[in-house]
């Protein structure tokens, strides 16, 4: 794959490329972005070499659909349109029953791998690309068999170039675990960030004594509103079903504190304790 064109030159997007381009010198990266400054800032940083459009995606063996996922629902017919017939199209949005589905009757819907890449951190745009970031990470893959097995193939060949694992998985049992492990955590770190901030106006000392803990609980909370948002609109009830059970959980551990009943709070934190081996298990 030598023509490789990334619509959407941020995070994913450019740490995509810049791994591409470590690995093979002959490829060619074209970048495609609604924000101009964007793609001025790829340029200078050599994370795409030229600026491309719409209209030159005939010439393409590979796009990466990197935008918000509402956009993605929008824009993925319009680059199937776009495309040649040998053309394979990945996006790497966080959710996708809506994606796969606004393509199901397209008629190259075989063009088309649903991924998503379970790597990133909580800075976007073109200077938040990183070489390296997908190495030992997951990416989930739905709908597989609507690919066509040669352009299966070639992306499991670069998925496998970047270092990552693969999960096969149906996209309602993705967007339904995701909110889970994903989802319900920005939205967690989002409403910390939100409640600090609220305190502070009234005690100016409270950021003087946060440390680490703080710091890594919140990170989340400087993640993009603009990508996040569409984020939780598209998988909603699933995100509604998990704040829920997060809510009663909260109102479970506030009542054994009203009630001065320790041992219990104790038990649950030890308990809570097994996540470190499950997540050992994963690493």
């Amino acid at each position: 794959m030598n023509n490789i064109y990334i619509i959407g030159v941020g995070l994913i997007g450019g740490s995509m490329a810049l791994d591409m381009k470590s690995m093979d010198a002959n490829i060619d990266i074209f970048g495609i972005d609604t924000n101009s400054d964007h793609l001025d800032e790829a340029l200078a940083l050599q994370i795409i070499d030229h600026k491309a459009t719409y209209e030159d995606l005939h010439n393409a063996d590979l796009v990466i659909l990197s935008i918000p996922v509402d956009k993605a629902v929008s824009e993925l017919p319009k680059v199937l349109d776009a495309i040649s017939d040998s053309t394979l199209v990945i996006d790497v949005g966080s959710t996708k029953l809506p994606v796969c589905k606004t393509v199901e009757s397209h008629n190259r819907r075989r063009n088309f791998l649903a991924t998503h890449p379970i790597a990133g951190t909580e800075f976007s745009g073109p200077k938040a690309a990183i070489q390296g970031l997908f190495q030992k990470k997951t990416n989930i893959i739905c709908e597989v068999e609507k690919t066509t097995f040669k352009l299966q193939e070639k992306a499991l060949k670069l998925f496998s170039d970047l270092g990552m694992r693969i999960r096969y998985m149906n996209p309602e049992a993705h967007d339904k675990h995701i909110a889970y492990v994903s989802h319900l955590s920005h939205i967690s770190s989002f409403m910390l960030g939100k409640t600090v901030i609220e305190k502070e106006k009234n005690e100016r000392d409270i950021f003087d004594m946060a440390g680490s803990g703080f710091e890594s609980t919140v990170r989340l909370a400087k993640s993009s509103p603009a990508m996040w948002t569409p984020i939780f609109k598209q998988n909603r009830a699933n995100v509604i079903e998990t704040l829920e059970e997060y809510i009663n959980n909260l109102k479970q551990f506030k009542s054994l504190m009203e009630a001065d009943d320790f041992d219990e709070i104790y038990n649950e934190m030890k308990n809570t304790n097994h996540i470190k081996e499950i997540l050992k298990g994963i690493a």
